[in-house]
């Protein structure tokens, strides 16, 4: 069978799979990230069922209607942000409208190519170093868990190292099945078994709000995140893969999307940026042509996995403290990794980009605005001091 006789039936797999790998690697980093600035249980459920609704539903009209193999993902480094933010003053109905503002931004940068420019024009170092910032307390969290309870969180971190060196593709979610194991195994010896009825998937309404902080701290830093981090990388690794996104239709849908489910929870989402490679990569089928049908394969996963949302959400609740942090923080290693090279990489742009990670990291918070965006500035303003009268 030539290469190109390959089962019609592989870029279906390949969308499953990336589906599967893209939800159990980073749903639990969703749900951190909700409930730390403010979400309650229900909320936070209800923003993971609109994420995977949202991100299903742009699977399916990306890649149904320019047969390309676009994959949507909702933003990691965006929820990473939150889960380092922390509360913000005028509580959860002031971060959903954050979301609001954060969507608005996005679906402008389709239509008004400035806004776009204007991002592209912050050094990719100082946005890594800033992502990098945000990341690194959830890396450590599973260290501390660690020696918190160490009988609940060493089978994670065993069974993730041992993954990473057997199936490196399925070590996030290998890891969270042993979590799921620790958790089972503790309902099991002492703890009650969770109310049918709180698995039944649905959403939860907030009525936003607008305040100076939400808008600064939280929808700025979120909607340059999610620029810098999911839809430029996500742009370029189509290109490499042969595949010109079309720009303009992704941020509408993008855009319009998050939009959509701001108000039930969701964050944001965008393109695919890992989640590209698995789905419009040769190993979905070698004919460029047929990898599209990944992409359509990719929606429908995500659509079933959103009615599953509530019973992922009600184990993270069930389980013991640390464990759900551990998961959260070893599916963020790659992406802190790659964040800290790309910070550091060029020594001319180093010092500017030590110190953003820095504010970033220390979690301080003036006025009201998250570190993030004081990290993001004082990046720009050491750098812009450190190049003065340079060409």
């Amino acid at each position: 069978m030539s290469d190109l006789a390959a089962p019609a039936s592989r870029p279906l797999v390949a969308g499953v799979v990336t589906a599967l790998v893209g939800f159990t690697s980073t749903f639990a980093v969703v749900l951190t990230g909700l409930r730390a600035v403010g979400a309650t249980p229900d909320q936070a459920a209800s923003g993971l069922l609109a994420l995977s609704a949202l991100v299903g539903l742009g699977c399916l009209v990306m890649g149904w209607r320019y047969r390309l193999p676009i994959t949507i993902a909702w933003s990691t480094p965006g929820v990473a942000l939150l889960a380092a933010t922390g509360p913000v003053e005028g509580g959860w109905p002031a971060v959903v409208g954050g979301f609001l503002v954060s969507a608005g931004l996005i679906l402008l940068t389709g239509f008004f190519p400035p806004l776009g420019a204007l991002i592209a024009r912050i050094p990719p170092s100082i946005a890594q170093a800033m992502l990098a910032g945000v990341l690194l307390p959830l890396c450590v969290a599973p260290f501390v868990g660690l020696v918190g309870d160490p009988w609940a969180v060493a089978p994670v971190l065993v069974v993730w190292l041992v993954a990473a060196r057997l199936l490196p593709r399925w070590s996030v979610p290998l890891a969270f099945v042993a979590a799921t194991v620790v958790i089972v195994v503790g309902l099991v010896s002492s703890g009650p078994a969770p109310d049918a009825a709180s698995l039944a998937p649905r959403l939860e309404f907030t009525a936003p709000t607008l305040t100076v902080g939400a808008v600064v701290g939280v929808a700025l830093p979120l909607f340059v995140v999610t620029m810098a981090s999911q839809n430029v990388p996500g742009v370029a690794v189509m290109k490499s893969l042969g595949y010109t996104v079309p720009w303009r239709p992704a941020m509408f849908v993008t855009g319009v999307g998050s939009a959509l489910g701001a108000t039930a929870g969701a964050h944001a989402i965008n393109l695919g940026a890992i989640s590209a490679a698995i789905a419009a990569g040769p190993d979905a089928h070698p004919d460029p042509q047929r990898r599209w049908l990944a992409s359509v394969s990719a929606g429908g996963t995500y659509l079933v996995l959103g009615a599953l949302s509530s019973a992922f959400a009600a184990l993270v609740l069930l389980a013991p403290e640390g464990v759900i942090p551990a998961v959260a923080g070893v599916a963020l290693f790659s992406a802190f990794g790659s964040a800290v090279q790309q910070a550091i990489d060029d020594p001319g742009e180093r010092i500017p980009a030590v110190v953003t990670f820095l504010v970033a990291a220390s979690g301080i918070a003036v006025a009201g605005v998250s570190a993030a965006f004081w990290a993001l500035l004082a990046g720009l303003l050491v750098r812009a001091v450190l190049h003065a009268g340079r060409r």
